[in-house]
């Protein structure tokens, strides 16, 4: 589960719209030391790029220093894996039309970068091949960018941290002496922007340096196709530049590939106008009957990656590029003012939010409102409207309705006439 709280939040209005607005987190301690802006997914096909933020949001704790993270900034072709649905926003910076649809988010980031107490900027991607100093074949080559530290020159002049040559060689120190694969070797690639490439003085960390902000690009290699290794190369270059610069930290993750392989199937919780939740690691595929308004229906997602895109009859989840699962729309009302309601569980008895999932020992039993009609789902009574005031078991519901792949959690339904009120969900232990 998720430590910290990052909502992602659309309304239907926005839920049809081509934009979707970046995420920004901050991460703080005790103020005596630096901030340090990691951004990801400016490109929205590097998912390396922008998978790792999201867990180093979940699993770092910053003690001294701060540290600022935008996960998504590319968050269109992020949905889509794609390069850039706009064109490729990391040639944006020089120079951008209002008119472009990536206006608005590179003004934004621009904003932050050049907030006065940013001190370092670490721009994270997913780059072809194998960055080598000399040619050793079509893969290993100075034309390649992956596994590199990408810095636009050696200093910059009279500012701390500018000495970007020597930051990257020691970090290119650090995580060469720990590889996944003898090849996986990282180097430090200087563009030489200004004089030398045209293109770069157009990107991101350009606009940094050019601003006195010391930036460098951190590159995993395309040609290594599982995500796990990326983003533990990305997290172990995170930890190498934080040491530099003195931002000191504690963490709840090893970086090993069992432990970054689950953290990234932990998907976290989507809920629905506050009514209603879905776990979304172990959910079945596909959610029905999902009680849901026509129009302006408010999304929230526990993880900052999280989308949903529209299609004919349903509604498909994304995490970043993943498609996690659907949810099929049964649209009600929602003129109801009742907002939770009392259960005895397991013998004692609780007042629960609607929107919650609770934990279940043994039984549950729903006390009846006035007025309010409960339908446990896939729970069977006899001449009996509202299923209030029975006590269930889970062998008393048909497993095939359970919203998890375990079988072990179901969802309690709550209305007012034609009216949807909420949900709660009961986890059986």
């Amino acid at each position: 589960m998720f430590k910290k709280i990052f909502i992602f939040t659309l309304c239907s209005l926005a839920l049809y719209a081509s934009q979707r607005d970046f995420s920004f987190h901050k991460m703080q301690g005790e103020p005596n030391a630096p901030t340090l802006l990691v951004i990801g997914g400016v490109h929205g096909d590097e998912p390396g790029g922008y998978f790792a933020p999201v867990l180093m949001l979940k699993h770092y704790d910053i003690k001294k220093g701060s540290v600022y993270v935008v996960p998504n900034l590319n968050f269109d072709s992020i949905v889509e894996h794609r390069r850039g649905k706009y064109g490729d926003m990391n040639r944006k910076f020089a120079d951008i039309q209002a008119n472009d649809p990536d206006f608005r988010h590179v003004e934004r980031i621009k904003e932050l970068i050049t907030l006065p107490e940013v001190a370092f900027v670490s721009n994270l991607h997913d780059g072809r091949g194998f960055y080598r100093h000399k040619w050793e074949s079509a893969i290993f080559n100075p034309s390649a960018w992956g596994q590199s530290y990408i810095i636009d020159q050696h200093k910059i002049e009279n500012v701390e941290f500018g000495n970007l040559d020597e930051i990257t060689a020691n970090m290119e120190s650090i995580l060469n002496k720990d590889l996944h694969e003898n090849h996986h070797t990282f180097n430090v690639k200087n563009t030489e922007t200004k004089e030398v490439d045209e293109a770069m003085q157009r990107s991101l960390t350009y606009y940094a340096v050019t601003n006195q902000k010391p930036a460098i690009a951190v590159e995993t290699s395309k040609n290594i196709t599982e995500l796990d290794l990326k983003v533990i190369y990305q997290l172990r270059s995170f930890e190498a530049l934080m040491q530099v610069m003195g931002i000191e930290y504690t963490k709840n993750i090893e970086l090993t590939r069992d432990d970054v392989q689950k953290s990234l199937s932990e998907y976290g919780t989507i809920k629905l106008n506050d009514k209603f939740t879905i776990e979304l690691s172990d959910t079945k595929f596909a959610t029905r009957f999902v009680p849901m308004k026509k129009e302006d229906n408010i999304i929230e997602f526990s993880h900052p990656l999280g989308s949903v895109i529209k299609r004919d009859k349903y509604y498909d989840i994304q995490i970043g590029h993943l498609r996690v699962g659907t949810i099929y729309p049964q649209y009600f009302d929602f003129n109801c003012d009742v907002n939770s309601a009392k259960l005895d569980i397991d013998g004692e008895v609780k007042e629960i939010k609607f929107g919650e999932i609770v934990d279940v020992q043994n039984n549950f039993n729903v006390l009846s409102q006035k007025g309010i009609r409960v339908n446990v789902i896939g729970f069977v009574t006899k001449n009996k409207v509202s299923q209030d005031d029975i006590t269930v078991k889970k062998g008393d519901i048909i497993e095939r309705f359970a919203m998890d792949n375990q079988n072990k959690t179901f969802r309690i339904e709550f209305y007012d006439g034609n009216s949807f009120c909420g949900m709660i969900g009961v986890r059986f232990q």
